[in-house]
């Protein structure tokens, strides 16, 4: 079996049997055509690798200079990849069982101050065609906790605005039911009703929520260059993105009391361990009160 051959086979796969997105698919094959840039100079074909290589690629994989958080998606890819060749009965054994992950380094996420998203907000010149627009996208980033490209995928028959919900098409095509908040529900129903109803739109593009001025589904990069030229507009020094908007909107829920599963259950994470972050910075966010206010500290 060549490479070439056994990397389609595994795209495949994650398409069709895991239901994985194309940025998802995307990210897995680099980590597979790392791991066949060192097999190639060793002779070595998916069948043949043996234990003691992977062990050797992991050792390669470290002198290129990743990270471990890095690290430990590449050796995440290459299990996934052994387990495929596996269930279609390419090899007999796998060689990636065995195989340990290095240790990752659990960084604590930026996130914003509520404060800090009333300024992000107020800088939003709502005068213009796209402010309202955009107005709606920090309110329903932050409300609703959405990852990026959910946010962009959101659907205008995904909305259950009068019963304060929204539904969410999240990793793997797994669908979810997310509350939004008042606030949100108002900024989206001025862009929907007042500013989008004026936009000619691109065939397809009918039920998308958030729309460019051609009337075609706002992309992920946008987003991000939108958030930087926000923070940098409301003097916020952080480096942020839109991912900071969903650290802040759990974090801003577990402090409040929240309960875990809860949040959990929002933002769509698989494992309550994921989740757990975030009570990590709870702590933090403690330990500054007392620091800050303790007449003792």
């Amino acid at each position: 079996m060549d490479w070439r051959s056994a990397i389609k086979g595994f795209q495949a796969y994650l398409k069709l049997e895991k239901g994985l997105s194309e940025n998802s698919i995307e990210a897995y094959s680099r980590d597979i055509e790392k791991l066949r840039q060192f097999a190639e100079t060793e002779n070595l074909k998916p069948e043949t690798i043996a234990l003691s290589n992977l062990r050797q690629f992991i050792t390669w994989v470290n002198e290129l200079g990743m990270l471990p958080s890095s690290q430990a998606r590449v050796l995440s890819g290459v299990k996934s990849f052994y387990k495929y060749l596996l269930i279609e009965d390419l090899i007999k054994n796998d060689p990636a069982e065995l195989l340990e992950s290095p240790k990752k380094q659990r960084k604590l996420p930026v996130t914003l101050s509520y404060p800090d998203i009333e300024k992000l907000l107020s800088v939003i010149d709502l005068s213009k065609p796209e402010g309202p627009r955009n107005k709606a996208i920090i309110e329903v980033l932050y409300s609703c906790g959405l990852r990026v490209s959910e946010l962009t995928e959101l659907k205008l028959s995904n909305l259950y605005l009068d019963i304060e919900f929204v539904k969410v098409l999240g990793k793997g095509s797994k669908e979810r039911l997310v509350p939004i908040g008042g606030e949100a529900i108002t900024a989206l129903k001025i862009w929907i009703e007042q500013v989008r109803v004026h936009i000619p739109i691109k065939k397809g593009e009918e039920d998308m929520v958030f729309l460019n001025r051609r009337g075609s589904r706002l992309s992920r990069v946008y987003v991000f260059m939108l958030i930087k030229q926000l923070a940098e507009a409301a003097g916020i020094k952080k480096i942020i993105s839109p991912h900071t908007l969903r650290h802040s909107f759990a974090t801003h829920l577990v402090e409040g009391g929240a309960d875990l599963r809860a949040v959990q259950e929002m933002l769509g994470h698989e494992s309550i361990t994921t989740t757990e972050i975030y009570t990590h910075l709870d702590r933090e966010y403690l330990k500054e009160v007392i620091g800050s206010y303790h007449p003792r500290s």
